[in-house]
């Protein structure tokens, strides 16, 4: 079964609390985007591999293409990256769902193969879907019949937003993003362009470092942001968007970065009605 894992968008990102098992209540609405997408393929163990033989004749084994066979032998991954694999596959969040299944159901031996394009490190949730889709094929090749709601619940348990892509539509995502609920989008006429700042990598641990949750008194949001709900701002034209819609980490990672403030500010510059950062960054997004 080849699947292509798309990447994510953040329309807004609030960070509200802190919570007593270290992560953060957060408020945002996550948008699908199919501009950069991985391949990914789950088999049976005993089964040909569609993609295989194209993986290693593109792709140096070694360096940007790495192999490993899990200690009991029921998993075969393979990951495949222009700019390297500097991971343990066994540690991916595609074994990750293998095993997590694996812990509750009887799979077959099983082999994953893999493609980097999606960047890693640059708030796109590249990993969390290349997680959600294994999970979903893994339901389908292994029969195992279980819903939506069975993944999304698995899915919550690998990341924070692994959840919203088993559904894979506009979600508000609260809680620590893996409580969802549908909202309606509508962007027919514009045109989302994605930028990934090359050399620029911001880890989730990075830009929540110092970052001032919204119920802390010392938050205040930036100039000439109305606070609103975020479903209730969506509703609203683009080009008001960027008075009601703000990313609260590029507080914190533009004062790191100050080249990913450059480029927002660029993009308004070009034209765009709302720019923002995704996710934690480092990548960015214009809505034309």
């Amino acid at each position: 079964m080849i699947v292509h894992p798309n990447i994510k968008v953040n329309l807004g990102l609030k960070v509200l609390r802190k919570r007593e098992d270290g992560f953060h209540d957060i408020d945002t609405i996550f948008l699908p985007c199919n501009d950069i997408t991985d391949t990914l393929e789950v088999i049976a163990g005993d089964n040909y591999s569609r993609t295989s033989a194209s993986l290693f004749a593109r792709y140096e084994a070694g360096e940007s293409l790495v192999q490993v066979i899990s200690p009991d032998g029921k998993l075969m991954i393979t990951i495949a990256r222009k700019e390297g694999i500097d991971w343990n596959p066994l540690e991916d969040l595609c074994a990750k769902a293998y095993f997590l299944l694996a812990e509750e159901f009887d799979l077959p031996p099983v082999k994953i193969f893999l493609e980097k394009t999606a960047p890693v490190g640059a708030g796109l949730g590249g990993g969390s879907s290349d997680a959600a889709f294994t999970l979903v094929c893994l339901n389908e090749t292994a029969g195992l019949g279980l819903s939506n709601e069975r993944l999304a619940a698995l899915a919550a348990r690998l990341g924070s937003d692994c959840a919203f892509f088993i559904y894979n539509r506009p979600m508000r995502g609260t809680g620590r993003g893996e409580i969802l609920e549908p909202v309606d989008i509508d962007l027919e006429g514009h045109d989302l362009k994605i930028i990934v700042p090359e050399g620029i990598s911001v880890s989730t641990r990075e830009a929540y470092s110092g970052i001032i949750p919204r119920e802390n008194p010392d938050f205040s949001l930036p100039a000439g942001i109305e606070n609103i709900p975020l479903p209730e701002a969506v509703k609203r034209p683009v080009e008001d968007w960027k008075h009601l819609i703000t990313n609260d980490f590029e507080t914190t990672v533009f004062a790191k970065h100050p080249a990913l403030a450059d480029i927002r500010r660029s993009l308004y510059e070009s034209g765009a009605l709302y720019a923002s950062m995704s996710g934690s960054g480092s990548a960015l997004f214009a809505i034309y």
